[in-house]
């Protein structure tokens, strides 16, 4: 291992675990349904809803807690449904940080038709939170921050914040040690200028910040790495959908190709690639293998239904296909893996 604490390539090591904080500006109740055929004006008979505590960064957090690091989830709820969102997040093995407001937490539906295996999602606005309970938010943060490694701020923000409260929050914790990891779209992300780690776009929210469709790798590759020498952020983690991911950093980059999957519900994955890849840094993997992390938790969250973590069990086999063969040292045929991460 070396001094900073970084796994070396090919060994994979749980070092010292330290504290990861979620924040969710714009929650949600998230209820996921199935029906045989979505159409319009006949009533449409539903199976038995199924509810999960959702928003970005509390999926973040679910797939860290399912993954064995402590993490704490700060979020605004307002009325009952916040009410439900806060008992929610706690059955999940979350302890939550709720901010009162008055408005109440959203909710969001989606519906998965059988016959075609095509999912809808209906995805509602959030409360409007006041100067004040922006302010209380931020507070809340900086409490929960101390003695923390990460950061994740995940999610769309919701009527009336300040379009740079993302770049507030992360000047807000910079001066205490603590890694801002960022997944925002949108005016949220155009509105960051420094200061963060590491930022998640996927390749379509790449492009609507470039402005146009990023069809090649090259540009891809181009466009991410611009974040970087803009001052934004050290690391970008591009997600690529069917075509895995691509990471960037100053002076590197590599593409991971994606794992095949069943896909019972797309909702979340790309939340519990960000969970999986900070519990790898938290955890002192290279990069390389934090991403491998992230992705691994990604693919088992898409064979699950709603909005739920993939089991750990299910996550460290992935990350095992997805390690590189190795030589250790006899015959050329002689490859091995290293050591999956012990996983609860």
């Amino acid at each position: 291992m070396s001094n900073d604490g970084v796994v070396e390539e090919g060994r994979i090591e749980e070092v010292s675990v330290g504290r990861i904080v979620t924040l969710t500006m714009n929650p949600a109740i998230d209820l996921a349904t199935r029906v045989a055929e979505v159409v319009p004006t006949d009533k449409m008979r539903c199976a038995t809803p199924r509810f999960d505590p959702g928003g970005g960064g509390i999926n973040v957090a679910r797939t860290v807690a399912e993954l064995g690091v402590e993490v704490t989830a700060v979020f605004p709820a307002g009325g009952p449904s916040g009410r439900l969102l806060e008992q929610m997040v706690r059955d999940t093995g979350v302890p939550p940080r709720p901010v009162p407001v008055a408005e109440s937490t959203r909710e969001s539906l989606s519906v998965t038709e059988t016959t075609s295996g095509e999912q809808y999602r209906f995805v509602f606005p959030g409360p409007r939170l006041t100067d004040p309970e922006q302010h209380r938010c931020l507070v809340a943060v900086e409490r929960a921050v101390r003695g923390a490694r990460y950061l994740v701020a995940s999610g769309t923000l919701p009527p009336g914040l300040s379009a740079d409260f993302y770049q507030i929050l992360t000047d807000l914790v910079g001066d205490s040690g603590v890694r801002v990891v960022l997944d925002t779209s949108g005016i949220a992300l155009r509105n960051v200028r420094r200061g963060v780690y590491l930022v998640k776009p996927s390749v379509r929210e790449l492009g609507d910040y470039v402005g146009h469709p990023l069809v090649d790798r090259a540009e891809q590759l181009s466009q991410a790495r611009r974040l970087i020498t803009s001052g934004m952020t050290e690391i970008v983690l591009l997600s690529l959908g069917a075509d895995g991911a691509l990471v960037v950093t100053r002076d590197s980059h590599e593409w991971f190709a994606p794992l095949p999957a069943r896909v019972r519900s797309g909702i979340g994955a790309g939340d519990a690639m960000v969970g999986g890849t900070t519990v790898g840094l938290t955890r002192g993997y290279q990069l390389s293998d934090a991403v491998r992390l992230g992705i691994a938790a990604a693919t088992a969250a898409l064979a699950t239904t709603g909005t739920g973590p993939g089991r750990s069990e299910h996550v460290a086999e992935l990350y095992q296909e997805l390690l590189p063969y190795r030589s250790t040292g006899g015959d050329a045929d002689d490859v091995a893996r290293p050591t999956a991460p012990r996983l609860p």
